[in-house]
């Protein structure tokens, strides 16, 4: 392999957005593998999944919420911690900002490293850094379960299991089978470990399978609007952990350095996953949190700028 540009800085080409609708109450903003937007909108509020990087580009994303409605924006909910998710909250002006404990406990403990090393990996997914006021702080903490009633619209707030991190939180209409899951579920696009349970993450795609929803907004890649397209970015999710997973723990198993396991598993992956959105990207991140979890870490060591760079010289130098 070529030595890599770090993270994704090969990556400067702008995506085209889509606005999606999938029903009268919800809609999805995605942009060709860039992270995605949730929509819903209840009887007298709005309620944004996930916030866009910064709060400027935040107002693309109330830009085409202006297209169908003109309620208040009143919630925004944290899918997880990861500054690309949530450093754009305050463009929206929220009245609530909702998370799971654990999300907010991540927050606490490693929110101020983690924008530090995202901010450098993205270059072009956080424009206008400089209107990021800080950390976002979650205003209301739930812990596993919170149903809320927007009007009529009831609207379910879950933990279903760790996954993409500990704090991994879905937003479920069940009177319309529609679920967005966050980084839980990707479609066409590489999911990302570096916080991730592993050995817990196919459990959960279980639980999300047995809400049976007919509609479901993945973290990055398209809508997905049947039940087939679903069960396609379920499966391919966790096809793409499992095997990972596997390859890491094979290489781990027969005692070899953690170079030799990016290697082979890069090898092994490229042919089936390699087209996949920001699979250069991850996989540095990915392998090195699966051997971390093979050998002697059961929780996610914190990722900064400098471990960063330090273990992307290691594996791509």
């Amino acid at each position: 392999m070529n030595p890599k540009k770090f993270a994704s800085h090969a990556d400067v080409e702008e995506k085209k957005v889509s606005f999606d609708r999938l029903s009268d109450h919800a809609f999805a903003y995605t942009a060709e593998g860039d992270p995605n937007t949730g929509i819903v909108i209840g009887d007298d509020a709005v309620m944004v999944i996930d916030t866009q990087a910064t709060p400027v580009m935040a107002q693309d994303v109330i830009r085409r919420i202006r297209t169908v409605t003109d309620k208040p924006i009143e919630y925004v909910v944290l899918s997880h911690y990861h500054a690309v998710r949530v450093l754009g909250a305050s463009g929206y002006a929220p009245r609530q900002v909702i998370a799971s404990r654990d999300t907010y406990d991540l927050i606490v403990e490693r929110g101020e490293a983690d924008m530090k090393s995202e901010i450098e990996r993205f270059p072009r997914l956080f424009r206008a850094v400089e209107s990021v006021p800080g950390l976002t702080w979650p205003t209301i903490v739930f812990d596993k379960r919170m149903t809320m009633w927007m009007g009529k619209l009831r609207v379910e707030i879950l933990q279903l299991g760790r996954g993409h991190t500990k704090g991994d939180t879905v937003v479920w209409l069940p009177d319309e089978r529609i679920l967005f899951s966050g980084d839980l579920v990707e479609y066409d696009a590489t999911p990302y470990t570096g916080d991730a349970y592993l050995s817990e993450w196919p459990a959960t795609l279980d639980a999300i399978a047995a809400l049976k929803p007919e509609k479901l907004v993945p973290g990055r890649g398209a809508a997905l609007t049947d039940p087939a397209q679903v069960k396609a970015g379920l499966d391919g999710t966790r096809a793409f952990i499992t095997a990972m997973f596997g390859a890491v723990k094979e290489g781990a198993r027969a005692g070899k350095d953690l170079r030799s396991v990016y290697r082979e598993t890069y090898d092994r992956l490229k042919p089936r996953f390699g087209h996949w959105v920001i699979f250069d990207h991850c996989l540095p991140f990915d392998v090195s949190r699966a051997y971390d979890e093979a050998t002697r870490y059961p929780d996610p060591r914190i990722w900064t700028a400098q471990r960063d760079k330090e273990m992307w010289e290691a594996l791509e130098g």
